[in-house]
């Protein structure tokens, strides 16, 4: 059996106690006040709050605030003052940069043959988002969000555009106020997720691990994807890089999946294991009907309002099953 350190164990606990027990509600604006002390510290450790936000949630109010510790936005080690003044600062670096953009868009133009293309792209993508709710208001402003995005890609040189990304800063623009909030939030939620949604950066490795682990805990799936249902597991990099925001019923099931995620917590990679919880929502029709790498796929497609807390639960489930194996070394390294 592997062999799991403190750490890990006390994880593997949390997750179970979390799959076993009746759902809590969220944090709340009172509760997470009580965090701090009268500095505006934390009163309580990081681990504390984190693993509370993967058992529970967070409310709605006080989403934004935790938001900007679990990204980097804030250090955890801050007080009061001092996030005013990292506010302050992202505020006017964030000015600074739409200065230096327009200064050099005209050069861009001219010189960098990619910036046109991206430009079109990001264009075309924002003309396709729907922006309205359900009675017919306008949630975001389109003209933000397309400038957002083309400083985003100015300035970062790893990440590139990607499509999708459009699809995330309108989720950031909804649950913030101030542009500069909006832009840092985005940068800093890519910079703790690349190795999970950007493409040429960690999503093979997503995809490849994902099919370890089909082959580690479900031999008889895994035969199936190796054989009729050849291409499936690699065709399910949307999951990846749109962080699975098309699966759920609401803008709320996609915040509660991404800040579980930002947490670390129960373990590294837990995107994986949620992908996996998916692919389990299909097998037993994939294998009754016998399908093709195309109808899995479409079968997987069809995965839409979900619920996230349950999809928590489902891959702590998968997470727990884990560390009672006699885990391989690349899976070992992996989440362990």
């Amino acid at each position: 059996m592997t062999t799991l350190s403190p750490e890990n164990s006390l994880s593997a606990r949390q997750s179970a106690s979390f799959i076993l027990v009746k759902r809590k509600p969220p944090i709340d604006k009172t509760e997470w006040d009580g965090f701090f002390d009268e500095n505006g510290h934390l009163a309580k450790s990081r681990d504390f709050i984190c693993v509370n936000i993967l058992e529970r949630g967070l409310h709605p109010f006080v989403r934004t605030e935790a938001w900007k510790f679990l990204t980097g936005y804030y250090s955890w080690q801050s007080s009061q003052d001092e996030r005013l003044m990292v506010d302050s600062t992202r505020r006017k670096n964030y000015e600074a940069l739409c200065q230096m953009y327009e200064k050099i868009q005209p050069l861009l133009e001219n010189l960098h043959r990619n910036f046109i293309e991206t430009r079109n792209n990001i264009a075309y993508d924002m003309q396709k988002l729907y922006d309205k709710d359900p009675l017919g208001n306008v949630l975001i402003d389109k003209k933000k969000l397309e400038k957002i995005l083309l400083l985003s890609y100015v300035c970062n040189s790893q990440a590139e555009y990607q499509q999708g990304f459009h699809e995330m800063v309108m989720l950031f623009q909804l649950m913030v106020e101030r542009d500069h909030e909006t832009f840092w939030l985005f940068q800093f939620f890519l910079q703790k997720t690349e190795h999970s949604c950007v493409i040429n950066i960690g999503v093979g490795k997503n995809l490849d691990m994902l099919n370890n682990l089909i082959n580690f805990l479900d031999p008889v799936f895994a035969e199936h994807l190796k054989g009729k249902g050849a291409g499936a597991v690699q065709s399910l990099f949307p999951w990846f890089c749109l962080y699975f925001q098309r699966a759920f019923k609401s803008f709320d099931d996609v915040w509660r999946l991404w800040e579980v995620l930002l947490t670390g917590k129960p373990c590294r990679n837990f995107q994986v294991l949620v992908a996996y919880s998916m692919l389990q929502m299909v097998r037993k029709q994939v294998l009754q009907e016998s399908m093709t790498g195309d109808d899995i796929l479409l079968a997987c497609n069809n995965l839409i309002d979900l619920d996230a807390a349950e999809l928590v639960s489902a891959a702590c489930t998968v997470y727990a099953e884990l560390v009672q194996k006699d885990v391989p070394q690349p899976l070992k390294d992996f989440f362990l």
